[in-house]
């Protein structure tokens, strides 16, 4: 799965529209005008000359996804008169789903039992053990890369979730 498929999928599943998308990537530092997201959102087909990993960086993901931590939660509040940056975790396409996980956590406020739950709607048992292991910080002796089935599974589950 990459980063448009992840796009495309959070946008249905949490039923955001256009312009929320663009306050969403604004929030996340990111300025995209309305045919950038167009592009973003459009499922290419295979004679395209682009692969769609080019159209949609890790960075402009992430941007995304901080935003929308922003947009469901508010602003971090400001310490010393310093409002605390976006933290970008992504450092490479192995580890985009452990920190979609992460940050859709995050935004939506669940709990690893939300989590679960989220997964067992779209059939996936997994255990504690295992979502916490997905969730650790790289580096971790304990992390384990999250697979696209588990990435692909919760976003399907959330549509189930937040869409009936």
């Amino acid at each position: 799965m990459n980063n448009n498929d992840i796009l495309i999928r959070l946008r249905y599943a949490l039923d955001i529209k256009d312009i929320d998308m663009l306050k969403i990537f604004k929030l996340g530092d990111l300025e995209i005008t309305r045919e950038e997201l167009r592009v973003l959102l459009t499922k290419q087909n295979e004679e395209d000359e682009l692969p769609r990993d080019a159209v949609c960086p890790n960075r402009t993901l992430e941007a995304f996804l901080n935003g929308l931590i922003t947009y469901k939660r508010g602003k971090p509040p400001v310490k010393n008169g310093v409002s605390p940056k976006p933290t970008f975790l992504i450092t490479s396409q192995s580890n985009v789903n452990n920190v979609l996980l992460k940050k859709v956590k995050i935004a939506l406020t669940l709990t690893s039992d939300d989590m679960l739950d989220v997964l067992r709607l779209a059939g996936v048992y997994a255990s504690d053990s295992e979502l916490s292991a997905i969730l650790r910080k790289e580096g971790h002796r304990n992390y384990k890369e999250c697979g696209d089935r588990y990435a692909r599974n919760f976003l399907k589950g959330l549509a189930i979730k937040y869409r009936d």
